[in-house]
This record gives C-alpha cells, sequence and structure tokens, in this order.
C-alpha cells in the first residue's frame, strides 16, 4: 500500500512561522483596545489620588510601534487646571503626553507599579506662578497624614526613566508679589540618564528663547539661550554639578562650574561662569543675530571678558551673593564690508551684590568710552538700591556724527542717518522723588544738541531735516530751546519743555509738556507716506491712526499758511490739547474761502473707531467754493454750489472717521445754521433748479432775493431735513422744505403765494368785472409744488392748474352775486324804495305789481308812462341780462 507523502520539514516551519507572526501581528494591533479601560482608569487613578487639581485629557492610545519593542501609552489633549487659591489658572498643558514602558508591564496586576522608560510631553505650557502671599500654584500634591498612613503604599508609576524630552514647549514663571516675569518660550529639551540610579550622569542638550520683566520693566527680550551639559545629580542629596557644558547667550559662549543643591527650606548655589576666550567678538555675540552681522568677517582687536560668580544662599530672606563683570581694554571692531572701524572702546562695568541682601544689588558703569575718526563719546552711570529706592547718577560727554553709524554697525536700518550729534549732561535722582512726583529733587544740568540732522526712510514721505535742535536739562524739567524742522515743502518751529520726563521715562506716567510751534509753510501731505502695508495680513486697527495714550501736552499753534487736501488755510492759530488719545482744539481760527473759520472740538482715536465731535464758525465764507470744495457741506448743502456771495454758518456736527482721518459721511449728525449775505443764484449749475426755472412761467430763479435768508438743516443717518425757509420772488411769497439724503436722493415741499395777475387772462377778465370791494378781497392763490428724484435728475409737480380753475369757479361766483346785487338796487330806485323806510311786504307788492305788468298783467292807465319807462331801460343789452338774474332771484 502506498503511503502518502509528507511535506518537507521546511514549509512547515515556514507555514507555522507565519501563521503565529500573523497572529502576533492581529494580537499586537487589538491589544491596545483590550487595554484601553485599563490605561484609562491607571491614569486617572494616578491622577486624580495624587493632586488637588482638575485633572482632563480627551483620550489614551496604546501602541505596540510607536516605540517598539516598548509599549507606549500617548494621552490627548492633557490639562491640569488649579483650584482654590489659583482658580482660573491652567498649570500644564499639553497636546500630547507620551508614557513609554516595557510590554510586560502592561501584564502586571492593578496593585503592581508600572516602570516608566521614558516621558516626553509636545506643544504646551507650564505656568509657575507665586501670588501676593507667595503661594504657588505647583503646590498640588495631596499631602498623606503619616499618623494614619499605611506603612507600606503601592505608587501606581515607577520610575525607571532612560530618557525624557521636551518639544515646542513653554515655561512661564510669574511672581506677583516681586511683580516679576520669566519666560521661556519655544523650549526643546531632551536628557539620557538612569534615573533607577541615586547618582547618575544626565546628559542634557536644551534650547529656548529668554524674556525677563521686573516691575514692569523689559531687562531681556527674546535672547536665544542654549546649553549643552553633562550634569552631574545626586538624588539622595539633591546636589546637581555641571560637569562638561557649553553655553550660549545669542552667540555668545559661556561655560559654567560648580553646582545646585537643594534643601526643604532654601537653595544653595556655587557658580562660576565666564567666556571660554577673551576675543572682542563676543560682546557682538551678545548682540541677537540679525543685529551682529557677519561675524566670521569682522577685524577685531583688544579683549571683552565676561566673568562671574553666584555663591550663596537662595531662601525666602536672602539671594545668592553675586559679582558679574563685563571689561575691555583699548578694543577695536572692524566689519570687512564697511569703511570705517570704532576705536579705543573701554568698556568697564560690574553687577555686584555683596551681602546677599536684594537691596545691596548695584551697578557699576565705571567707564564706557569709544572714538569714531575724531569724535570721542564717554559715559559712566551708578545705579544703586535697585529693590527699595534706587538711586541713578549718569553723565554723557562727547560728539558723534550720525552718518558714520551706518558706516561702522551693519544695523538692519533702511534709513539714511545724517547730522552732528554734541551731547554734555549729568543727572542725579532717586525713585522715590520721580513717585512722588518731587522733581525738585532731580538734579539735571547740561545740553544736547543736534545739528544738520538728517532722515530718509521708507516710513516718511520726504526727508526730514532738522537744520538745529536743542535740549537744555535744568533741576526739575527739560527744555527744547530750538528745534528748527523742514521736510518737503513745510517748515516747523518749535519751542517749549517737558515737566515730568523722568515719571514718563521710569514711572509710567503720562508725558506732560507745553510747547509753541509755528510754520510758515505747512503741508499735510509732507507727513503722510503713500506706502503700501508691508503684508496684506495687516489689519485695518494696525494701520489706523492713533494718538499716543501716553501724552498729556498743550500746544500753542500758528502756521501762516497750511495746506491739507487741497485746501489752503491762511493764518491759522490756536491752542490744541493732546491728552488721554484725544486731540482737543480750542478757539483754532483760520482765513479760507474769502472768510474765517473758527473750530472748537475733539478728535478721539481712544475706541476701535476714531471719532470727532466739532462746532463750526463760518464768518463769510464763500459759499459756491467751501460747499463746493468740503465733502461734508456739499452733502449737506448740494444746492449751495450755485449760490454765489457769503455766508454765515453755525455749524454742530459728530460722527465717525475713517482710516485717512476724513468723515464716515454715513456716520455724521448734527445741525447747520446759516445766513446768506449778498447772494447770487447761477440756475445753470442745478438741473433742480433749471427745471423749476422752466417749469413755472411766473417765476425767474436767477432774480430770486435770497439776501438775508436764513436755513436751517438737521442731519442724521445720511439724511437731512430742511425747516421751511422763506423766499421772496418779488410780490410772489415762496416757503420751501423738506429733506435730502447724502446719495442725493430729495423730497422738497415748495409753497407758492401767487398773485392772481401772474394766472391768465381768464382769471383777470372775470376779476376786472367784479365790485372794488369783491376785487381788493383776491389778492393771491396759494400753489404747492413737489420737487423729487435727484439733484442730477429732478422731477417736478405742482397743482397750479388745480388752483387757476378752482379761483376762476369762486370768480364766477363773486360775479352772479354781485350782478343780482345790482339788478335789486335798481329795481329798488325805480319801485321808489326807500333803504330805510320800506317795509318788506310793501316791497315784495311793489315788486309783483311792476313785474305784473311787465309780463302781460293789465294797470291802470296812471301807471301807463312808469311801465313804458321801466320797459325802455329793460331793453337796452346790459339791463337784458339784469332782466333774466332778476327772473331767476324772482323764481328763487
Amino acid at each position: 500500500m502506498n503511503e502518502k507523502k509528507k511535506k518537507p520539514l521546511g514549509k512547515r516551519i515556514l507555514k507555522w512561522s507565519v501563521i503565529t507572526l500573523l497572529f502576533l501581528i492581529i494580537g499586537l494591533f487589538s491589544a491596545p483596545f483590550l487595554f484601553k479601560d485599563k490605561i484609562e482608569q491607571l491614569v486617572t487613578k494616578t491622577i486624580n489620588t495624587n493632586i488637588n487639581a482638575t485633572f482632563s485629557f480627551s483620550e489614551t492610545n496604546l501602541s505596540f510601534f510607536r516605540d517598539f519593542p516598548s509599549a507606549s501609552i500617548a494621552i490627548s489633549d492633557v490639562v491640569i487646571a488649579n483650584k482654590a487659591p489659583f482658580v482660573g489658572d491652567t498649570l500644564y498643558k499639553a497636546n500630547a503626553l507620551n508614557l513609554s514602558m516595557n510590554i510586560t508591564e502592561l501584564f502586571k496586576s492593578a496593585d503592581e507599579p508600572l516602570k516608566l522608560k521614558s516621558i516626553n510631553t509636545s506643544n504646551g505650557f507650564v505656568n509657575i506662578i507665586f501670588n501676593e502671599k507667595g503661594d504657588g500654584n505647583f503646590d498640588i500634591a495631596i499631602q498623606s497624614d503619616e499618623k494614619t498612613a499605611p506603612e507600606t503604599t503601592n505608587e501606581p508609576f515607577s520610575l525607571d526613566i532612560q530618557e525624557y524630552a521636551l518639544k515646542n514647549m513653554a515655561f512661564n514663571y510669574i511672581d506677583k508679589g516681586s511683580n516679576m516675569q520669566l519666560h521661556l518660550n519655544k523650549i526643546n529639551h531632551n536628557g539620557k540618564g538612569n534615573f533607577a540610579a541615586d547618582v547618575l550622569d544626565l546628559d542634557t542638550q536644551s534650547e529656548a528663547i529668554l524674556s525677563f520683566d521686573y516691575d514692569n520693566i523689559n531687562y531681556i527680550h527674546d535672547v536665544a539661550i542654549s546649553l549643552n551639559a553633562v550634569l552631574g545629580i545626586d538624588l539622595k542629596n539633591s546636589k546637581y554639578s555641571f560637569k562638561e557644558n557649553t553655553g550660549y547667550i545669542n552667540q555668545l559662549p559661556l561655560h559654567f562650574d560648580g553646582f545646585i543643591q537643594l534643601f526643604d527650606e532654601h537653595q544653595l548655589y556655587d557658580i562660576n561662569f565666564k567666556t571660554p576666550t577673551s576675543d572682542f567678538k563676543n560682546l557682538l555675540a551678545l548682540l541677537p543675530k540679525q543685529y551682529s552681522g557677519n561675524l566670521s568677517t569682522i577685524q577685531t582687536q583688544g579683549n571683552f571678558d565676561l566673568q562671574g560668580t553666584v555663591k550663596g544662599t537662595l531662601s525666602t530672606t536672602t539671594i545668592p551673593a553675586f559679582d558679574i563683570s563685563f571689561t575691555s581694554n583699548n578694543a577695536m571692531f572692524k566689519y570687512a564690508d564697511l569703511p570705517k572701524a570704532v576705536q579705543n572702546i573701554n568698556i568697564d562695568t560690574k553687577i555686584v551684590n555683596k551681602t546677599g541682601l536684594t537691596k545691596d544689588t548695584y551697578i557699576n558703569v565705571n567707564n564706557l568710552t569709544f572714538k569714531i575718526d575724531d569724535d570721542v563719546f564717554a559715559t559712566n552711570a551708578t545705579i544703586a538700591n535697585l529693590t527699595t529706592n534706587p538711586k541713578i547718577r549718569l553723565s554723557a560727554k562727547g560728539k558723534m556724527n550720525l552718518a558714520n553709524i551706518g558706516k561702522v554697525y551693519p544695523a538692519p536700518i533702511q534709513q539714511e542717518l545724517a547730522g552732528m550729534l554734541a551731547a554734555d549732561v549729568t543727572s542725579s535722582f532717586d525713585m522715590n522723588a520721580i513717585e512722588k512726583g518731587l522733581y525738585q529733587n532731580i538734579k539735571n544740568a547740561g545740553t544736547i544738541g543736534v545739528d544738520n540732522f538728517k532722515y530718509d526712510s521708507k516710513d516718511v514721505a520726504n526727508a526730514f531735516y532738522i537744520n538745529k535742535t536743542e535740549i537744555r536739562f535744568n533741576t526739575n524739567a527739560i527744555e527744547l530751546r530750538d528745534f528748527d524742522a523742514k521736510t518737503g515743502n513745510s517748515d516747523i518751529s518749535v519751542k517749549g519743555g517737558l515737566d515730568n520726563f523722568y515719571g514718563f521715562l521710569f514711572n509710567d506716567e503720562k508725558l506732560k509738556g507745553n510747547f509753541n510751534l509755528k510754520s510758515n509753510n505747512f503741508k499735510v501731505d509732507d507727513f503722510l507716506t503713500t506706502e503700501e502695508p508691508a503684508s496684506s495680513e495687516t489689519t485695518t486697527e494696525n494701520r489706523q491712526l492713533k494718538i499716543p495714550a501716553f501724552l498729556n501736552c498743550k500746544i500753542v499753534a500758528n502756521a501762516k499758511n497750511v495746506t491739507y487736501d487741497n485746501i489752503n488755510l491762511k493764518n491759522v492759530s490756536g491752542t490744541i490739547y493732546v491728552k488721554d488719545q484725544a486731540v482737543n482744539l480750542q478757539n483754532l481760527q483760520s482765513d479760507v474761502f474769502g472768510g474765517k473759520i473758527g473750530f472748537d472740538g475733539n478728535v478721539s482715536t481712544k475706541g476701535k473707531t476714531a471719532t470727532f465731535k466739532m462746532d463750526l464758525n463760518l464768518d463769510n465764507l464763500n459759499i459756491s467754493e467751501s460747499f463746493t470744495t468740503l465733502e461734508m457741506l456739499k452733502s449737506i448743502a448740494p444746492i449751495a454750489k450755485t449760490i454765489g456771495g457769503k455766508v454765515n454758518s453755525k455749524i454742530a456736527v459728530s460722527g465717525n472717521l475713517k482710516d485717512d482721518m476724513t468723515p464716515d459721511l454715513k456716520t455724521i449728525s448734527g445741525n447747520l445754521f446759516g445766513k446768506l449775505l449778498d447772494p447770487k443764484i447761477n440756475k445753470d449749475n442745478s438741473k433742480a433748479l433749471s427745471l423749476l426755472d422752466n417749469k413755472i412761467n411766473f417765476l425767474d430763479i436767477s432774480k430770486l432775493n435770497l439776501d438775508g435768508i436764513n436755513a436751517y438743516f438737521a442731519f442724521k443717518d445720511g439724511q437731512v431735513n430742511v425747516k421751511p425757509i422763506p423766499l421772496k420772488y418779488k410780490d410772489v411769497g415762496m416757503e420751501i422744505s423738506g429733506n435730502h439724503t447724502f446719495n442725493n436722493v430729495m423730497n422738497y415741499d415748495i409753497t407758492f403765494d401767487v398773485p392772481v395777475k401772474y394766472l391768465g387772462t381768464e382769471v383777470t377778465t372775470i376779476l376786472s368785472k367784479l365790485s372794488a370791494k369783491d376785487a381788493a378781497s383776491i389778492k393771491s392763490v396759494p400753489v404747492k409744488a413737489n420737487l423729487t428724484g435727484s439733484f442730477s435728475s429732478p422731477n417736478f409737480s405742482t397743482n397750479i392748474k388745480d388752483a387757476t380753475s378752482n379761483l376762476v369757479k369762486d370768480l364766477v361766483e363773486k360775479q352772479k352775486q354781485s350782478l343780482i346785487n345790482q339788478g335789486k338796487n335798481k329795481l329798488t330806485d325805480l319801485l321808489g324804495i326807500k333803504k330805510d323806510s320800506a317795509k318788506k311786504e310793501d316791497t315784495t307788492d311793489k315788486i309783483k305789481g311792476v313785474l305784473g305788468n311787465l309780463f302781460g298783467k293789465k294797470k291802470k292807465d296812471t301807471t301807463k308812462n312808469k311801465n313804458q319807462a321801466l320797459i325802455q331801460i329793460f331793453k337796452s343789452e346790459s339791463l337784458q341780462k339784469q332782466k333774466t338774474q332778476i327772473k331767476v332771484y324772482i323764481k328763487k
């Protein structure tokens, strides 16, 4: 019998290896889901049972591939928020916190601690905050009661860390009690070492951006620092020693020796540091890279040494004593691509504290001198009692050609500088005098002057020239004695003084001053650059003109000629107050448009949108010129451009300003009162007036009398309302009222009081047949008209036809009544009836008798002659009509 062939051994091994590998891969992928609940419980238990703070995270993720062959736990969106007394503060926040451990650690029971191999966190920050009482927000560990605590406890995690890392983190240290802040941004730090040992060497690499503020003064701003160091760590004694290391401040190298040791109540420092070499290039390396230029091509002579010691105890009452010095002797430097060198550089500066008490810290700039060409400049200063009542003494003497700055130093400035700076000043003061406003205790003396100064850059419209300026320092003020400048076609001369320069400089006070400003020609465009913003991302708020909040100044201004937006102002004078991000104008006057204009009001840039409120007094201004040139007046009264002559006007207006500091017409509101003087109308300049002139045949617009009329306009939300204005054309009375918008859409009502003689021959013919008394009672007729549409495309309508028709009807009725009365009177006379004695009944009988004879009734012969005479009278043409009227009357 044939046996089946067995498969080769190699194929069977391969088969089972593949199957095993697949199971392993499936297990590695599925295991995180199996351990997920355990991990989240472990993390939550670890944090919540050990800290007095609010802990949160979005999710946890276990991976066997991220740090293979180790298991990695990733915790996302981690936040530790403080409780009282730091409610609202966040101690720690990061996008990710990663923990790494051996895979076997996951199979331990819940009571067994997990050994961590590495920790890293990224994209977050740590805030360490001390409040005014000295409490720190980092003290969140729950304190156990030693008397009741069990002898042994099982920690969820135990440290078997070999490495850790911080990536793109920030560290903020804020001490509210001392008003001190230290910020480290863009921290990238990693360390490797065996933390399971009591004594280890930790190999670290660190870099960050450092800023430091103390008492609202910024001493260090965005300085790049780095340190690559091997630190000797004695965990048992909490001692950290510097071994192999090189640190950098910007590009300045520093070497450290010594140690820091931590105790329960204090810290012990014993550190020395110094520059590895004495090359003067080290001084320029202190500057940020973008300001120091290419140090590889610089030529230097002499030395620059930075060294220091920090030794002593840091506690609640003391700081380590320190002695830090900067020294240079007869040094020089010259950049290869620049024509001039800085020579004879001498520096002797110390920062010292010998007692360990902060009040005894002082800074001495014993000597700082340098020379460029033949210009020598020297200064020295002392600052003592830094933390109690700082006492400052400084002096500066020398001269400098400002054009040489760009010839010796590659500063990244685009502007061109020129001019001679000369200084000889001394100053001595203490901060108590400044804080209490005791400026009489400040000792100042000397002058600073600049001649033939030139500044030219893209941020100014024209090169700025200062012919001469001199600042004189005296006991309690700084006096600007001369300031003569020119830019474009504009000239400025300023004199005045600053009352509290040191309070502004050191005590965050408003800068107070009084100045007199004079100018022969001042053109606003000379000071406004037309350059576009550097980036399209620049916001409107960033581009908007802002009046500095620190200014509190009074300026008395006089200018012979001022040009603004093609408006020529003459003999401008007035007082300007700058305060609280606003400019207040008082009694500002100018000759313009053939008259005078006065301003009182203010412009404020304090809010997000600049605002203004102004009272204007227009005295004898040319009407058409002012109301055509000024956009705001043109919108308020567009019809004024057709009027020649002068105007006196008072305008109250307020609203918002656009970015170019011109009124936003959509937001303005206020009123205008105007009185016209010797005005002349040019109807051809207005389609609305031309239409009115064509439609009303009895009106000649060009001869309309406007002299001395008063007009009142009220405007708001883009609409102008005009109160009734009485006008006169010969013997025709007129009244106009209505409104229009700033878009020139109008709706005006015009009422005419028209004498009847202008209404045609039909009306005058009927009027001539009335009695004198009736004719005198009808002198004029009211006619209404309406002007709508826009000023460029007007529409006109009137009720003159209806008014004339109604008048004719009234006149006909009056004529009828007049004829009836005439016939009645004649009949009475014929009958011999006396008005004062006849009774109604007698009169009626007589009339009936007479009429009876007229229409066929016979009477006695004695009355025959009278009846014949009456018949002859009625046969006349005029009396035939009277007869008809009398018949109608009798029938009634």
